[in-house]
């Protein structure tokens, strides 16, 4: 299935690499990584403190298309996730 504009928008926004945020009211621990060539990227989150996680696929086709492969999930919870994910702003220490 293609995705459409608002889910490619938040994907896009969501720092590369590892960023801590908030869904639904609790923290989590969100990874993102892009393959070299950009077709291809990875999300992994888990609920800090909870049991919860969320993984996906998303692939850039030949036409421009992407396509998301939830990773053992309903599709539906994922876009949930991505279109209700906050990232915290990032501190230096």
């Amino acid at each position: 299935m293609g995705i459409e504009g608002r889910f490619l928008d938040r994907f896009h926004r969501l720092p590369n690499g590892y960023c801590l945020g908030r869904y639904q009211g609790r923290r989590w621990g969100v990874t993102k990584k892009a393959a070299k060539d950009e077709r291809r990227f990875w999300l992994y989150a888990e609920e800090l403190g909870g049991s919860d996680f969320v993984s996906l696929n998303l692939y850039r086709g030949s036409q421009g298309r992407f396509y998301l492969r939830p990773c053992e999930m309903a599709e539906a919870k994922v876009r949930r996730f991505v279109l209700g994910f906050h990232p915290e702003p990032h501190r230096i220490s």
